[in-house]
């Protein structure tokens, strides 16, 4: 069912037509609280950061959120490569890896920690492997191409965002 975390371009349910909307970030809107334990996890992509994410966390006094990619079978891919599937996500920037810990502001740190990579794939080939974006390529071509489109720029224009977020001087750094 389509709701504001469906991706553009995604079929859903009542969104036959592709979703024309960029999806909700909500680690990005914790974030903002400032208060908020946030992280991003694949743990088909990154298991290391997972436990990472995880242990911190755990120790953070606050509220934590931890966002996992989950890979579902009506996604339409065989889900023994579900591990692989996440990889892919991650390395199309869908689904950038980070951890936000606030604790470490108090340390003069950047809380956020951008744990992936500048994409590597290309997202049109990852999204076509998914029944959700398929399924509207093959019914309508033209709109699929565009809205394909318009969440390719969503997908960089968001890790562009991450990558700046990550790199901005915080506490101590910004004192020097």
């Amino acid at each position: 069912q389509m709701s504001k975390s469906t991706p553009r371009a995604a079929v859903a349910k009542f969104a036959a037509g592709g979703k024309p909307r960029p999806k909700k970030d909500l680690g990005l809107l914790a974030m903002t609280y400032g208060g908020i334990y946030v992280a991003k996890v694949a743990m088909g992509a990154n298991p290391n950061q997972v436990v990472k994410a995880f242990v911190e966390a755990e120790s953070y006094p606050g509220p934590s959120l931890i966002i996992a990619y989950s890979h579902c079978i009506a996604h339409g891919y065989n889900l023994v490569k579900g591990c692989e599937h996440q990889k892919q996500a991650v390395n199309t920037g869908h689904w950038p890896l980070y951890r936000f810990d606030p604790q470490l502001k108090e340390e003069g740190k950047n809380p956020l920690q951008l744990d992936s990579k500048a994409p590597t794939l290309d997202f049109e080939e990852y999204a076509y492997g998914e029944n959700r974006y398929r399924t509207l390529k093959q019914s309508k071509p033209e709109t699929a191409a565009q809205l394909l489109k318009l969440a390719k720029n969503d997908v960089a224009q968001r890790y562009a965002l991450m990558e700046q977020l990550a790199k901005l001087p915080c506490g101590r750094e910004q004192e020097e």
